[in-house]
């Protein structure tokens, strides 16, 4: 009887093992950039500034990175971003780590350059984005206001 239950329970094994990598791999994630290696999906420039990087996955997982907030913005005219699970920007004070863009506050100073020539930067919440305005100058946005500013033609269907 021991021997039944060991034989159902190294099958269950094998069932379960191959669907759980499955559904894990479904699940749309971002990709580290390889700064100094990877390119920008838009513009094809070598991503290497830390702070102002970006990525799009789909809901497929496939990731698409840039070199700036700006050439994800760009990119979206030409996407179908029903398609697209997440949207992520680097943070202004944790470089490298990625935010949700749709919740991000974003900022617009001449004295913050970014790699594209906007002046856009990234921030996870509206007061660290007003602590940086205050110190640096400039005007601050919400994800739905920096799409309709650089005039992507998604704005609505947008989260």
């Amino acid at each position: 009887m021991r021997n039944k239950m060991q034989g159902k329970g190294k099958a269950l094994l094998v069932f379960l093992i191959p669907l759980l990598l499955f559904l894990s791999a479904c699940v749309p994630q971002p990709e580290k950039i390889a700064y100094g290696t990877d390119g920008c999906h838009f513009c094809s420039m070598t991503i290497v500034d830390k702070i102002h990087g970006a990525e799009i996955v789909t809901e497929k997982g496939k990731v698409f990175k840039f070199d700036a907030v700006e050439c994800m913005i760009n990119q979206l005219k030409e996407t179908d971003t029903a398609t697209i699970s997440l949207f992520l920007v680097n943070h202004y004070e944790r470089p490298e780590a990625f935010i949700d863009a749709t919740k991000a506050s974003f900022l617009i100073s001449e004295n913050l350059p970014s790699p594209m020539g906007a002046f856009l930067t990234a921030f996870e919440d509206r007061a660290e984005g007003e602590r940086i305005k205050a110190k640096e100058g400039g005007q601050l946005y919400t994800w739905k206001e920096i799409l309709s500013k650089l005039n992507s033609k998604h704005v609505p269907d947008l989260p």
